[in-house]
């Protein structure tokens, strides 16, 4: 779980190499996929529609496929995401990355908060497969945070998630060292949207993130 450790130097196991534009074509996807067996990446974050090649790509590989599902917005009911989230583990993905529904949030309706993440970890955990809840940080009061955060903890999420990478920004060393606290070592966390360098990388790695999200991983990597 989360602690506060040392400058990592295997900075690519962190890394789940991330390609989710509307524009990315399947020669794309190939690359991303061949740079992360390459480069010793984590996983890679696909679109729902590339998950089948990306696990065509990655056969003989550790590395994981993770796709998204409610992205960007996370506004659709939480039936359509459950039968997404089964989809897509049914097609072979190892993670789900599942947008919070931020609008219920902002309506503080936490009872129907409160029932998607438990609606949403209970099925993908049923498929032994992991979690992930994007809360979007940048959205959220400190208010807010802490009491979605407690929610996920409290249905057994396997990790918050920082952000989309659609949103005006993406995630801080503030954010990580918060959510840290707050999880107190009950879930993990996942730092995305914005991270480009190493220095960035390794500062969120320091303050607690376990998986770091980024377009960039083979820049991150090499440098």
């Amino acid at each position: 779980m989360s602690e506060q450790n040392p400058t990592p130097t295997n900075l690519n196991q962190y890394i789940e190499s991330t390609l989710l534009k509307p524009t990315c074509k399947t020669s794309d996807i190939k690359v991303l996929c061949m740079d992360a067996v390459e480069h010793g990446f984590y996983g890679v974050c696909v679109p729902p529609y590339f998950v089948e090649k990306a696990i065509q790509y990655l056969a003989n590989s550790a590395v994981k496929v993770i796709t998204v599902v409610g992205f960007p917005f996370g506004y659709q009911t939480v039936y359509a995401k459950i039968e997404e989230c089964k989809r897509y583990i049914a097609l072979g993905a190892d993670e789900i990355d599942v947008v919070v529904n931020i609008a219920a949030i902002k309506s503080e309706d936490w009872e129907y908060v409160e029932s998607e993440i438990d609606g949403l970890a209970t099925a993908v955990s049923r498929k032994d497969r992991k979690i992930k809840v994007i809360i979007e940080t940048s959205y959220l009061t400190d208010d807010e945070l802490v009491r979605v955060i407690k929610i996920c903890v409290s249905n057994k999420v396997h990790y918050i998630k920082t952000s989309t990478g659609y949103s005006d920004r993406g995630a801080s060393v503030e954010d990580i060292i918060k959510i840290n606290n707050i999880v107190k070592g009950k879930a993990k966390i996942k730092a995305s949207g914005g991270i480009r360098d190493a220095e960035t990388a390794r500062q969120m790695i320091e303050a607690g993130a376990d998986r770091i999200g980024t377009s960039s991983g083979v820049d991150i990597v090499k440098a």
